[in-house]
């Protein structure tokens, strides 16, 4: 799976885990350079509290574009530090 933006692969895997319809990528398969950190956070009551990234390629910036759950709740382990996106990212 790869996900683009801005004309550029941000992330690429062939182990990605779907849930809710959201590939969820490894953090390994990230390409680091076009991530930054995000102060939001937001809740899920199943999978627990949901850290962001902002997208930045070029002069360009795609805000929250990606989260992940640092410490996800027990019945969402498996994807635990795995990050998906949305805002215009495509997935294929």
């Amino acid at each position: 799976m790869v996900a683009k933006w801005n004309g550029k692969i941000v992330a690429e895997s062939d182990n990605t885990i779907v849930i809710e319809g959201n590939h969820y990528f490894p953090p390994s398969a990230l390409k680091k350079e076009y991530f930054l950190p995000s102060d939001t956070h937001t809740h899920c009551p199943w999978k627990g509290e949901a850290s962001y990234y902002t997208l930045k390629v070029g002069d360009k910036e795609n805000k929250d574009a990606a989260w992940f759950y640092p410490e996800a709740k027990k019945p969402a382990k498996e994807i635990e530090g795995y990050v998906a996106f949305w805002k215009g990212v495509e997935i294929s």
